[in-house]
């Protein structure tokens, strides 16, 4: 819509032409409207080629308009649209935009101050799949999501599983967000725009880089009982056939569900910190009786586990199997003596993190969901009020505004080309030979964040050249297989320095490094903020200028009742009905499997939130606090089904370990090598399968006899010759791969670079890794711009490692360093190994 001339959004004036379909595409153009854009999107006369109710949040805050660009007429009118715009975004195969007289290289020689972001399936330079067709199901297959989903599902003998999450289009749409707006920030400082591609399938793989990572000679310890069961069962040749019961008695007991008094499930995740489990026992009763029975807490669980005085520490994870057993036994009887939402109170209240299971539809209709804005209604004009995920990114000065989008509108060309018009355009001065090679090359980061979503934020802005400098406590709060395992994939490209905030000597660090920042990102709630001094007040006084991002679990624009309890990315899953999609019923709920499934997400909304306010400080000069939360990704996660309107049938979409798909034409089917193809057809492409080699006949097949039609056909020929056939004939189809696969054919010695030009897959092999493994993991290659530069991230060094050089930066001499070292206040490692052995 135009923008409002009151408005306070980062984005206001900023104009995007919308070319995209499907959802990834469109969902990067609503998130630029939610935050203030004005937005135009452009639709074939025949509609969508995704018709769904979506679409109504898809296209909220935006204008539609029909254009035929396969005619002249068509082809000018797209054109005169694109004379107007910052921003223009396209979601189709490489090439097809080009072909249809859109070329985004020679629309840039005209107007080098033009932004164009491109989002296809597969990356344009992989020769082998860039024509493909590559709906979400595909690109999720041929990516390892479907494979290996879990140690659940691969115990339970489940493999491949289905999930209908649009991970790669929820990956891209943020990834691709955040893309486009940290390149208009850049604008604001050269004048130049860029041409920038988002490759659906990098994306998602970035989104998985925690389940890809290879660490050789992985330390035991660090082993859950499912992993190893999974190993005993391959040794000694045993089929992966536990039940759903017996798979809940190897679940750690502070990392699962117990039943309550009410029937409901809650979930229970405290694992890896100091307090969490310790406050968990104490609040249930059992903490005593279970240390009168030998349960202990080491003084140090970074010491090798041959030097610790027992065989158990609470707080760390996994815990051995006696004491897993013995404590969730203890805590099953306590559950159910309470209702879940007794337990929810309790649990948030008493600051150690747990939710009650709940199903999306309920999750729509929470009273916090409400109250913090992260759920909405709009007034669509097709499907009437409806609710819709609210804003996934805001700032805390101008999110209110953002709790009352318009609902989209359908206009003709003129309307759309002078509601771009009335916006007065005020381009940068081209500033070529000052340009600087990253997006954020000169611009210093402060990360006080932990666990995943927070330190992937920042390290994720590390591949624009920005300066990062993470710093912790000097005695760590969470074990090491939560920071030093998780550490690998978000401390690269990172200084890392160790101190005690709490101490005066600290303080003064932490009031030092505070003032050197540019931003500082920290995942903490509300409570927290305040209490360290860096709300907004507190900030001023520190440093006015330093933009300040906040991520949390539960926060929305809004507080609501729920907003300073504590979680993790897996209370979110339970909280918003992801599990129980996931595991099918409330007796059987299973987390996501990936780890870091929408903790991942949430990191790439920090980073759009923090470029929408670097931009809006270069533009206007006002100093914003950028915010999002794991709750309010979980939206976007569940796009396609997260809606609710008073004609809205059942929430039936696939759930349950027994889908494999969405109907007889989208689903897996098991072929002659063994392993298992998908296909992702719709109606219209019956015709389609009729002319694959193999399939012949199958238009005059009855509907009921598809899937045994299929079945049979496909048994009869390997996987990647049926990929071959179906691709040929123009209908989408993948084999189910698996990560391992994925990552030993396309991995590569470290070289110094980012893997952009490696196409859809590229992983580094650091034979030299700080921690004396060897470390084979994902490249940081999903955003591929023209004219910014990608950094190759450097390996994730030891915690500690740079206190000393920061230190001396900061003006302390050695003297001083061995002083504070001495006494505890700051630290130069939490451990004698990298990887605690």
């Amino acid at each position: 819509m135009p923008g409002n001339p009151h408005s306070t959004l980062p984005l206001i004036g900023v104009k995007v032409i919308d070319f995209g379909q499907y959802m990834a595409g469109p969902a990067v153009a609503m998130i630029l409207a939610d935050i203030g854009a004005t937005v135009v999107h452009v639709d074939s006369p025949d509609g969508p080629l995704w018709t769904t109710p979506a679409n109504a949040t898809l296209n909220r805050n935006k204008l539609i308009v029909s254009i035929d660009l396969k005619t002249a007429e068509g082809l000018e009118q797209a054109q005169a649209l694109i004379e107007e715009a910052d921003i223009v975004i396209e979601s189709f195969r490489p090439g097809v935009m080009a072909r249809l007289g859109l070329d985004f290289h020679q629309l840039r020689e005209a107007r080098p101050e033009l932004i164009t972001l491109s989002i296809p399936g597969f990356a344009s330079n992989d020769e082998l799949r860039r024509d493909w067709r590559a709906f979400e199901s595909v690109i999720a297959a041929n990516s390892g999501v479907f494979t290996d989903m879990g140690l659940n599902r691969v115990l339970m003998g489940v493999n491949p599983s289905f999930s209908p999450l649009p991970l790669a289009s929820a990956y891209g749409s943020m990834l691709a967000a955040s893309a486009v707006v940290l390149a208009l920030q850049a604008r604001e400082r050269t004048g130049l725009g860029d041409q920038v591609e988002v490759p659906l399938v990098a994306a998602v793989m970035e989104g998985l880089c925690y389940n890809s990572i290879k660490i050789d000679d992985y330390p035991e310890r660090y082993k859950t009982q499912r992993e190893q069961e999974i190993e005993r069962r391959r040794i000694e040749g045993l089929p992966m056939n536990l039940s759903y019961d017996e798979l809940q008695e190897l679940l750690d007991p502070f990392y699962r569900s117990y039943k309550c008094k009410d029937g409901r499930q809650f979930y229970v995740v405290c694992p890896s910190h100091k307090s969490h489990a310790k406050r968990c026992l104490k609040t249930l009763g059992i903490y005593d009786e279970l240390v009168a029975e030998g349960l202990r807490e080491e003084e140090d669980t970074y010491l090798p586990v041959s030097e610790w005085t027992s065989d158990v520490s609470l707080g760390v994870y996994p815990l051995p199997k006696f004491w897993a057993d013995r404590i969730a036994a203890r805590m099953k009887e306590v559950f159910i003596t309470r209702t879940a939402k007794e337990w929810e109170r309790i649990f948030g209240r008493g600051k150690f993190p747990g939710a009650p299971q709940r199903w999306l539809q309920e999750w729509m209709h929470d009273d916090h969901a409400e109250t913090a804005g992260l759920m909405i209604e709009v007034e669509d004009p097709e499907f009437g009020t409806m609710i819709q995920p609210g804003p996934m990114v805001w700032l805390e000065e101008s999110g209110e505004e953002m709790l009352a989008p318009q609902p989209r509108r359908w206009v003709d060309f003129d309307t759309a080309l002078r509601s771009l018009t009335a916006i007065e355009t005020k381009l940068p001065r081209v500033r070529a030979k000052n340009a600087r090679d990253g997006w954020l090359q000169g611009v210093r980061i402060l990360d006080l964040c932990n666990v995943i979503a927070g330190p992937h934020s920042v390290a994720y802005l590390a591949r624009f050249g920005a300066e990062v400098i993470k710093l912790d406590p000097s005695k760590p709060f969470y074990d090491c297989w939560n920071t030093v395992i998780f550490g690998m994939s978000h401390l690269r490209g990172k200084r890392s320095v160790l101190t005690d905030i709490n101490a005066p000597e600290g303080r003064e660090i932490f009031e030092k490094l505070v003032e050197s920042a540019d931003v500082i990102v920290w995942n903490a709630t509300d409570r927290q903020v305040k209490a360290t001094g860096l709300d907004a007040q507190g900030l001023r006084s520190l440093n006015p200028e330093a933009i300040f991002c906040q991520l949390d679990c539960f926060s929305g624009v809004r507080p609501g009742p729920r907003t300073n309890y504590l979680g993790y990315d897996d209370l979110v899953q339970a909280t918003t009905g992801i599990m129980l999609r996931f595991g099918g019923e409330m007796d059987t709920p299973e987390e996501h499997a990936h780890v870091g499934t929408i903790d991942v997400m949430c990191g790439f909304g920090g980073s759009l939130g923090i470029a929408a306010a670097l931009y809006q400080k270069l533009k206007t000069g006002r100093v914003g606090r950028p915010r999002t939360s794991l709750a309010a990704l979980s939206g976007l996660a569940q796009m396609p089904f997260c809606y609710d309107y008073e004609r809205r049938g059942l929430f039936d979409e696939p759930a349950g370990r027994e889908c494999n798909g969405f109907d007889e034409l989208s689903r897996f089917y098991y072929t002659s090598s063994g392993n298992y193809v998908l296909l992702s057809a719709y109606e219209a492409d019956v015709e389609h399968i009729d002319r694959v080699e193999g399939l012949e006949g199958f238009a005059e097949v009855p509907k009921e006899g598809r899937a045994a039609f299929l079945a049979n056909a496909f048994i009869g020929a390997d996987a990647g010759d049926w990929v071959h056939r179906l691709q040929q004939c123009g209908v989408a189809a993948a084999v189910c791969e698996n990560l391992d696969t994925i990552r030993a054919y396309n991995s590569h010695p470290a070289d110094g670079t980012p893997g952009t030009d490696r196409g859809s897959y590229s992983f580094s092999v650091f034979e030299d890794h700080p921690s004396g493994h060897v470390v084979t993991q994902l490249d940081p290659y999903a955003i591929r711009p023209t004219r910014g530069k990608i950094y190759a991230l450097e390996p994730a060094q030891q915690y500690g490692a740079s206190t000393r050089e920061v230190l001396r930066e900061l003006g302390y001499d050695e003297a001083a360093i061995d002083s504070m070292m001495a006494s505890g206040v700051v630290s130069e490692r939490w451990s004698r190994e990298y990887l605690p052995s």
